[in-house]
């Protein structure tokens, strides 16, 4: 049987209709478990230069390279679980058609959704409905060199190891533990820290590296997993010759070949300071990069490639591996180029504490851009819009960076058109109207000022540690920016610089968000649990909070209607104003890194969820058949030659499907070895 024979046995669609435009474009690319992987477009691109493309050709390479880190990260066992199950779609010679087979299929693409065997939202270890003794059996068939076995190792011995880690709940029940009073690090399956490793360990160890008198400190961790070797600590740092060394040097390889297609000079020395970093591992050399990375604001091609977010990290210190590869769209741009004039009114006029508030606005850029490849920690899910870097002081220094990914958004809109959720979860007419008319726009408003303004803004107080907010420090800051972004949606000063129609646009947003963060999030959580994820925390904090603050004039009210529960907002004007209050609040226990009053405000407003209302949510849900999490198949880019051999065009191909992608990038882009 041929590779794409099996390919296309391998790939399961449901009979739902694909979302299609007017030209034939079809959004949908599968549907299996609670997901619905899409396709999108990058309008565009063909009217770049041939040397653009090739840029964003050797970009998006780099962006593939490190796949395998990024499994390895999660988990330990992710590359060995992945190796094995696709051995088996690709080898089984029995009933394709069987009810286990089908089952290992559908947990094989939910692995390799999330970059691992836990969910790439909730956390929790993914439950397989196909028995264990298929899956022995499976392996039992394969030939011996197709099982990912430890040297010296025999199969049965391997099963002894693996399939507990599969089959058994209670094993490395979640990658990502926030919630109890116990110890976040031994309680959480990701590979950041080596066995025996204690959060004491991990807070005493980077406490004595940093210094308070340091006004320009590195990412302590970001780029290393913390071990125990001869009874000591030490790092493994992530470089050329160190940890994922096999992956890296296939990155800083591409980044090499998109040296001579740079734009400009500024862009070529971002590119080699990043070369530097990842040959080094030096996080001094991260922060320059970072600085580069910036200021460079004169060029259209532009990317993310690094060790970067640190939500996978239950005390946020090591980052996970991501990447993505943009050009800008300019006709956007301009409506986040205004916000970023602006910067420095937004900041005098925020309703926080004049201490917490930068004197002077530095940098601040923002953009909308059209992505084209994703990568890492952002494929197959994707954020809608970025803002970087991290680093507290280079932010305060230097400025920040923000995009929104336009074509990403345009692809969810797309795919929501006609799905029955505004009927089913909106209160009347009115808010349904007030969304269709306006909620496309608002949401990417939204964005804007949650990445451009929101996440620059406000100050740490001197003497400040920037982890001390530890765990709950994830959700206190998209909580902040969130926050920032609903305050002055609206705020008069959108109408007057001309981005908002009318004066009840963001009365659209406002709905949706408080809407979504009291219920309709809820089918993101598996029955009987918490919310975990910190975004999630962070629009329940919110929302609950505003719901709680205005119920003496029910502001936001939960009404019952034949059965069912709906939000409904009474007074737009006072639910702006109670965004202000909490903004003020969650500002100064960032600024102050109060960490008690951060938790205090978490735990009571952003963990626990109604039961009865999350019964309901997930049952309303399921009679649409909507998939609560949606991500992306990336476009095939090709470099198409003349007779010469020459490059003279590069060209999109959106008709990839899922399974095959996921196939092609396993066989092209495995680098690391099974086990790390």
């Amino acid at each position: 049987m041929g590779l794409t024979a099996l390919l296309a046995a391998c790939t399961t669609r449901d009979n739902k209709p694909a979302a299609t435009q007017a030209d034939g474009f079809r959004y949908v690319a599968d549907r299996f478990a609670d997901i619905e992987v899409l396709r999108y477009q990058a309008p565009g691109f063909e009217a770049l230069s041939l040397q653009q493309k090739q840029l964003l050709y050797h970009l998006s390479e780099a962006a593939l390279m490190g796949r395998d880190i990024l499994f390895d990260q999660n988990n330990r066992y992710n590359l060995a679980v992945r190796h094995a199950l696709e051995a088996i779609c690709l080898h089984y010679g029995g009933d394709r058609s069987a009810p286990d087979f089908k089952a290992l299929e559908t947990y094989l693409k939910q692995v390799w959704f999330a970059n691992g065997i836990h969910h790439h939202y909730a956390w929790d270890k993914f439950t397989p409905t196909f028995v264990q003794a298929f899956f022995e059996q499976c392996i039992r068939q394969l030939d011996a060199s197709l099982v990912p076995v430890r040297d010296g190792q025999t199969v049965d011995e391997w099963l002894a190891e693996i399939t507990p880690v599969i089959f058994q709940p209670e094993v490395m029940a979640k990658r990502v533990t926030q919630s109890g009073d116990g110890d976040l690090i031994t309680a959480s399956a990701n590979n950041y820290y080596g066995d025996g490793v204690t959060m004491t360990d991990v807070e005493a160890f980077y406490a004595g590296l940093k210094k308070t008198d340091d006004a320009t400190p590195v990412s302590y961790g970001l780029n290393s997993r913390l071990v125990r070797e001869n009874g000591a600590l030490a790092e493994k740092v992530w470089k050329t010759g160190g940890l994922y060394t096999q992956a890296i040097e296939k990155i800083t390889a591409e980044l090499e070949k998109a040296l001579p297609f740079t734009e400009n000079d500024r862009q070529r020395a971002v590119i080699a300071k990043l070369i530097e970093y990842y040959r080094t591992g030096d996080l001094k050399a991260f922060d320059e990069y970072s600085i580069l990375w910036v200021e460079d604001l004169a060029s259209d091609v532009d990317f993310v490639n690094g060790f970067i977010e640190t939500y996978g990290d239950p005390l946020g210190m090591k980052a996970s591996w991501e990447s993505t590869v943009n050009f800008v769209n300019r006709d956007a741009t301009r409506r986040t180029k205004i916000i970023s004039d602006n910067a420095q009114w937004f900041e005098d006029h925020s309703p926080t504490d004049p201490r917490f508030k930068k004197k002077e606005v530095r940098g601040v850029s923002a953009k909308v851009i059209t992505v084209v490849m994703l990568g890492g920690d952002c494929y197959p899910a994707t954020p809608i819009g970025i803002n970087l870097p991290n680093s507290n002081w280079i932010r305060q220094q230097h400025g920040s960076k923000s995009v929104t990914i336009e074509n990403i958004t345009e692809a969810y809109d797309r795919v929501s058109q006609g799905s029955g959720f505004a009927d089913e979860f909106m209160w009347s007419d009115t808010e349904r109207t007030l969304v269709r008319q306006y909620g496309f726009a608002t949401d990417n408003l939204h964005t804007d000022l949650h990445e451009c303004l929101g996440h620059g803004s406000g100050i740490i107080l001197p003497g400040v540690d920037p982890d001390g907010l530890k765990a709950y420090s994830a959700t206190l800051e998209e909580a902040r920016a969130d926050l920032f972004a609903l305050y002055y949606l609206a705020d008069g000063k959108l109408l007057e610089l001309g981005l908002l129609p009318d004066a009840e646009a963001y009365r659209a947003e406002y709905y949706r968000y408080v809407m979504n963060g009291l219920m309709t999030q809820l089918v993101r959580v598996e029955a009987g649990k918490n919310v975990e994820e910190a975004h999630m925390r962070n629009r329940q904090l919110i929302s609950r909070w505003v719901y709680e603050k205005g119920l003496p004039g029910c502001v936001v009210e939960l009404k019952q209607r034949d059965g069912k529960t709906y939000v409904v907002v009474n007074d737009y004007e006072k639910l702006q104003a109670l965004f202000g209050q909490l903004l003020a609040e969650v500002q100064r226990i960032k600024s102050e890194g109060d960490f008690e009053a951060g938790k205090q405000l978490v735990e009571t407003y952003g963990v626990k969820v109604d039961r009865a209302l999350h019964d309901e949510v997930l049952a309303r849900y399921a009679r649409l058949n909507l998939a609560p999490y949606k991500g992306f198949v990336n476009p095939v880019m090709k470099l198409v030659r003349n007779s010469r051999g020459e490059v003279v065009d590069v060209t999109l191909d959106y008709t990839e499907d899922y399974a095959t992608q996921m196939f092609r990038y396993g066989r092209d882009y495995s680098f690391l070895p099974v086990y790390n």
